[in-house]
């Protein structure tokens, strides 16, 4: 089987409101870049740490974004 490259980043922010549907950052030129990581264990690792760096703060949020989904849409789609 063929090693896939599967790549996941880590950002977040201080979101502009609360709520499970809330996805606008405030201010995009205050985001952090918390990393890349080459699984979503490491990327969860990294996420979990500045989720709970920022745990005071309500509005802050971190996301993990599957990059490689974006990079290879075809990735996961079904035929």
């Amino acid at each position: 089987m063929e090693n896939e490259q599967l790549l996941h980043i880590v950002i977040g922010g201080e979101l502009t409101e609360l709520g499970p549907d809330a996805n606008e950052f405030k201010d995009l030129s205050q985001m952090e870049f918390i990393g890349a990581y080459p699984n979503y264990e490491e990327a969860r690792k990294a996420w979990k740490g500045a989720a709970q760096r920022t745990v005071d703060n309500a509005h802050m949020r971190f996301f993990i974004i599957h990059a490689h989904r974006l990079l290879d849409p075809e990735h996961d789609r079904k035929d």
